[in-house]
C-alpha cells in the first residue's frame, strides 16, 4: 500500500505560488507532484495550479516516460494559453508516477524528487539552473547550490517561449522500503540531504517525516522566506 502526506506553506510571502497534488488509483498506483510558480513573472500561483490540475486530471493510471512527458507538455501548453502580454506566468514541476513496483518521474526547473531505499538516499533529480551548471563545471560543490549567487536563475520552466524539454526517468523498484520526497526550492534550501535521511530513519509514517523536516526548516528561515511545499510517499515492496 502507498502511504502519502503533503503540505504547502505560504512562508513570508504575500501569495503562495506553490502547488502540491496527490492522486491514487487502488493501492499500488499514484501520481504525486510539486509545482512552483515563478514569482518574477506574475501569475505564478495560477501557473502552478494549472500545471497540477492538468497533470493530475490527465493521468489515467499508466506509468511510462512517454505518457508522463505528454502530461507535462500538456501542462506547458495550458500555461501558455493563460499568458498575456503583461503576464508571462511560468512554473517548475516535479512528478512521480508509481505503478505495480515501478517508478517513472519527470521534472522541469528546480523542484526536486528524492528517492530513498531502506533509509538511504539513492537518487535525486538535477536542477535546471545556473547553479547546477556550476556544479557540473566543477566550480562549486553540490551542497553549495543553496548559497550560490545564481541560485534563482532557472533555464527551464513550463510556459517558457520556444517549448520545454522534459527530463524523465524510469526504474523497476527492488524489494525494500522505498520513500520519495518531492519539494520546492523553498523546502530543500533549508533541509539538507543528510537530514532527510536522518529524519526518515526515525519517522513512523510520511506525515511524521514531513513534520520533522519542517521543524528543521522553521528553525532556519527568516521572516521573508519563500513558499515551501513538499510531498512524502512511502512504499514497501
Amino acid at each position: 500500500m502507498i502511504l502519502t502526506a503533503s503540505y504547502s506553506d505560504i512562508g513570508g510571502r504575500p501569495c503562495n505560488e506553490d502547488s502540491v497534488g496527490i492522486r491514487t488509483i487502488g493501492d499500488d498506483r499514484a501520481c504525486v507532484l510539486v509545482a512552483d510558480g515563478l514569482g518574477g513573472h506574475g501569475g505564478g500561483d495560477r501557473a502552478s495550479q494549472a500545471a497540477a490540475r492538468t497533470i493530475l486530471e490527465g493521468w489515467t493510471g499508466n506509468s511510462t516516460p512517454s505518457s508522463l512527458t505528454a502530461l507535462i507538455q500538456a501542462a506547458h501548453r495550458a500555461i501558455l494559453a493563460m499568458q498575456t502580454p503583461a503576464c508571462k506566468m511560468k512554473s517548475t514541476v516535479a512528478v512521480l508516477l508509481l505503478e505495480q513496483g515501478r517508478m517513472d518521474w519527470a521534472h522541469v526547473g528546480d523542484s526536486r524528487l528524492y528517492h530513498f531505499q531502506d533509509g538511504a538516499l539513492v537518487y535525486q533529480t538535477q536542477d535546471h539552473s545556473a547553479s547546477q551548471i556550476a556544479v557540473a563545471l566543477g566550480q562549486i560543490r553540490p551542497e553549495e547550490i543553496r548559497f550560490h549567487e545564481d541560485r534563482s536563475r532557472i533555464f527551464r520552466a513550463l510556459g517558457a517561449e520556444g517549448g520545454v524539454t522534459v527530463d524523465t526517468g524510469e526504474k523497476r523498484l527492488v524489494p525494500g522500503r522505498h520513500a520519495f520526497l518531492l519539494c520546492s526550492d523553498g523546502f530543500w534550501e533549508y533541509v539538507y540531504e543528510r537530514e532527510m535521511e536522518q529524519t526518515l530513519r526515525t519517522a513512523r509514517d510520511p506525515q511524521a517525516w514531513l513534520d520533522a523536516m519542517r521543524a528543521l526548516l522553521k528553525s532556519r528561515i527568516g521572516p521573508d522566506n519563500d513558499n515551501n511545499t513538499a510531498a512524502a510517499v512511502w512504499l514497501n515492496i
